[in-house]
């Protein structure tokens, strides 16, 4: 075993929640964001962000996020405000952006559509490239990208039942439509040069764009480069050394961070042990690692998305690629109310799972929340 192969694999999360008042109203974090390291405005008004440093195990990474969110969560008591751990806010009508030129150069380019963006909450899984396995562990992660469905927390958007995914949709087939490599699940790739291509080549029709709407190169080019002007659920990244699943919706830090472990022990198992791409099936075993083609991971994500670990498929498919579907409790399935879900339902719903955080962080941390 070489020494890389008897490294742990490093892995961290960024979560973002929905801040809301004791009356359900969305707000702003105002102070929230100087509660703990890692806590950050994210680019609309009622978001917050909480996201740990790259750690060694398991425990140090739950402890970390753990940690952090008990102490924003101290101070919103204070401040008489909430997080809420739902992909969307349910019914919401106009969500105010941050002004900033990253988001007028991208309501430029995308155009109307980018206000689907405004509505999702999402969670980002960040694992540690390993040397020579990184487009491996790329191909892996885009093949289990169905794994969403374990963490679906929303299934509106403003008061109507969307998809079970309603984010996923929300980002994939509505926000980018108008761009559609920007936000779709990318395919395989067969090595670092091939996804340094097909990053050139977005990153070149999206300046392309942002030219023909108006604007000027420099202004472009100055916001954005080739990695982050690409919104992509698998992502290489280069800035950090880490591989990238941005799909999961953001949920409970239990099911988040069992998501997290989940990802990271495939990525462990990877280490020594062949990857390989046949057939549709795809699965895991102690000898190998084979992903089915990418159209059949297509057609698993797209049921994932539309109607969650119950779709036909699925849930046998997750089992294959060694996830223990029976262990998650997405929340998205649970919701049965009455359509449009009003404004007031939507501000109950929203200070229900700001109840469920706080207790979820309790039972699996007390100390976080002392």
């Amino acid at each position: 075993m070489s020494v890389h192969e008897s490294e742990p694999i490093r892995r961290s999360i960024e979560v973002e929640y929905w801040v809301i008042d004791d009356a359900g109203r969305l707000v702003e974090p105002g102070t929230l964001v100087d509660a703990t390291p890692g806590a950050e405005r994210e680019f609309v008004e009622p978001l917050l962000e909480v996201k740990t440093t790259p750690c060694e195990t398991a425990t140090e990474l739950r402890e970390e996020l753990l940690g952090r969110l008990g102490a924003v969560l101290r101070q919103a008591d204070d401040l008489g405000k909430r997080l809420v751990p739902l992909s969307t806010p349910v019914n919401a009508d106009e969500i105010q952006e941050i002004p900033s030129d990253r988001t007028r150069i991208q309501n430029c380019v995308i155009g109307d559509d980018f206000e689907f963006v405004r509505h999702c909450a999402g969670t980002h899984i960040h694992v540690e490239q390993q040397p020579g396995r990184a487009i491996d562990q790329l191909n892996t992660l885009i093949a289990i990208d169905p794994a969403l469905a374990l963490v679906s927390s929303s299934p509106y958007f403003r008061g109507r039942r969307l998809a079970d995914g309603a984010r996923s949709k929300l980002y994939r087939w509505m926000a980018y439509n108008s761009v559609p490599h920007q936000g779709w699940l990318w395919s395989y790739v067969t090595d670092r040069a091939e996804w340094d291509r097909r990053l050139e080549r977005r990153y070149d029709e999206f300046v392309t764009a942002a030219i023909d709407a108006g604007l000027n190169r420099q202004t472009a080019v100055a916001n954005f480069d080739p990695e982050s002007a690409i919104w992509t659920p698998v992502q290489l990244r280069a800035e950090f050394g880490t591989v990238e699943w941005r799909s999961p919706d953001t949920a409970l830090p239990s099911e988040v961070l069992s998501l997290a472990e989940d990802i990271t022990g495939l990525m462990e198992h990877l280490k020594g042990t062949p990857v390989r791409i046949d057939g549709q099936r795809g699965r895991v075993t102690d000898d190998e690692i084979v992903l089915p083609e990418f159209d059949s991971v297509l057609e698993y994500a797209t049921d994932a998305i539309c109607d969650g670990v119950t779709a036909d498929g699925v849930e046998p498919y997750l089992d294959r690629m060694g996830f223990e579907v029976d262990a998650y409790d997405p929340v998205s399935a649970t919701f049965d109310r009455p359509e449009p879900v009003t404004p007031e339902a939507a501000r109950e719903i929203r200070l229900d799972h700001a109840t469920r955080l706080k207790a979820d962080l309790r039972q699996v941390d007390p100390v976080a929340m002392d």
